[in-house]
């Protein structure tokens, strides 16, 4: 990173003044959320993002156990997803919807009046890119809501700072917070876990992590087509833009980092990475094609994690971790079933297996909304959003050294001071977009060595 800058608070320093911001906030002093204990006593969801994964999260929530649930509002920024999303979850839970046209929302504050529908001890889901988590978590809170949130929840250290404060917030209400890292619901994960830490492996010296497949969802940008703003095209195609959802690394790496954290019980300290753009094209969005990160952790151990979206390589998806006397695969094949095991020795062969996880392995992206119901229901302590800011700052910490090409600190990534989306808050549909293209059409792209203290 540039010497010369300046980060004036460590992790430590700055959690704890976190926390005594957020107390003093005129969040904290509004109603509490009522407890849903009877088995009649319904639970009511707004949607707020009708994507792919929003319009998920909402069917995890309707088929998941713990009591009754119903969808009664949705919003997003596009009149075509917000109609398609409630045209699939209608035809598959009819009898658990009731969201009529006037509770469809569409534009920028189409957020609070989908929340605006709902009681405090009610739930809001948020599956919009993440630039705009924190200004709708802090309305969520003003509301007394509990909140499901989708990863990553943060982009850059500005909006990580912001969501921890948050976080801090949202606890001294009794707010209930999922965030999506389901992995860490997985029961053969969990099982892993706990003889991880009993020792049976050894202690940890490496972990290593691969995501390796083609390009998927929104990876790549063709030049913007007319009839359509930068703003909207940019949060249509949200995956290609770093501001909008920390591209690719941030979007899609987040998983294959928290599991391997979890693995170790820690977070890392420092990264150094490099990757690159190849096979461009006509593409103007932001994203290195590939990715190779060295995690450093405080005790020395190594997270090695390899990304890449290039169709017509070997795919690999999968993590896996080394002990002084074992190893574990943590997870295989997109994580879903986990084929979590322990291996005699370092090599995988079948021989070797001492343990694996032979159990009927649950869904984890039901299991995370089970979780999170019976937490409502039954009072009991969770909230996830620290937790999910901190995984996304790891992440944003990653790929920062991949696109600057320096060794950035956990303490760095947290106090840098480039906001990737100042102003979101008050974002319109005619608003410009915060990143906006050259003459050419095309977008800045990282360049590493070049542009050593931000991003772009």
């Amino acid at each position: 990173m540039n010497k010369n800058l300046v980060y004036p608070t460590s992790r430590r320093s700055f959690l704890k003044n976190a926390g005594q911001v957020a107390a003093a906030s005129a969040l904290v002093g509004l109603a509490v959320p009522r407890v849903h204990a009877g088995e009649n006593n319904t639970i009511r969801i707004a949607l707020i993002g009708c994507g792919g994964r929003g319009t998920g999260a909402a069917a995890n929530a309707l088929t998941a156990k713990g009591g009754p649930v119903q969808l009664v509002a949705m919003a997003d920024a596009f009149d075509d997803r917000l109609k398609s999303s409630y045209e699939n979850l209608s035809a598959q839970f009819q009898d658990r919807m009731d969201v009529p046209a006037e509770r469809r929302f569409v534009g920028f504050d189409g957020y609070k009046q989908a929340m605006d529908c709902l009681a405090p001890g009610d739930i809001a889901i948020f599956a919009t890119p993440p630039a705009f988590r924190g200004v709708h978590f802090a309305y969520a809170i003003e509301k007394g809501l509990h909140v499901f949130m989708e990863k990553p929840v943060t982009v850059d250290g500005p909006s990580t700072r912001r969501m921890l404060a948050l976080a801090e917030a949202s606890v001294q209400k009794n707010l209930k917070v999922g965030v999506g890292l389901m992995w860490r619901h997985c029961r053969a994960r969990r099982a892993l876990h706990d003889r991880i830490q009993a020792g049976e492996i050894g202690d940890i010296i490496t972990l290593r992590a691969y995501r390796m497949h083609g390009p998927l969802g929104s990876f790549l940008s063709e030049p913007k087509p007319a009839g359509i703003s930068d703003l909207m095209y940019q949060i249509r195609n949200f995956h290609s833009y770093i501001w909008a959802s920390g591209g690719c690394y941030s979007d899609f790496y987040i998983h294959n980092i928290d599991e391997c954290c979890w693995m170790k019980g820690s977070w890392p300290v420092e990264a150094q990475a490099c990757g690159g753009r190849h096979y461009r094209g006509n593409y103007v969005d932001q994203n290195f094609d590939n990715y190779s990160v060295e995690y450093t952790f405080d005790d020395g151990t190594k997270l090695f994690l390899y990304g890449r979206c290039i169709g017509g390589c070997y795919d690999q998806f999968g993590s896996y971790v080394h002990g002084s006397q074992r190893q574990a695969i943590i997870s295989l094949n997109a994580g879903m079933p986990s084929y979590s095991a322990i291996y005699r020795q370092q090599s995988i062969a079948p021989a070797q297996v001492i343990w694996k996880f032979t159990d009927h392995e649950p869904n984890p992206y039901d299991i995370e909304w089970e979780d999170l119901l019976l937490a409502i229901r039954q009072d009991q302590p969770y909230n996830e959003a620290q937790r999910g800011a901190e995984a996304s700052l790891v992440s944003s910490m990653g790929r920062m050294a991949a696109h600057t090409g320096q060794v950035v600190t956990y303490d760095e990534m947290l106090q840098h001071p480039h906001d990737l989306a100042l102003g979101v808050d008050t974002l319109t549909l005619d608003s410009p977009s915060p990143l906006m293209p050259g003459p050419d059409g095309k977008y800045p792209v990282p360049q590493p060595g070049l542009v050593t203290d931000r991003e772009y």
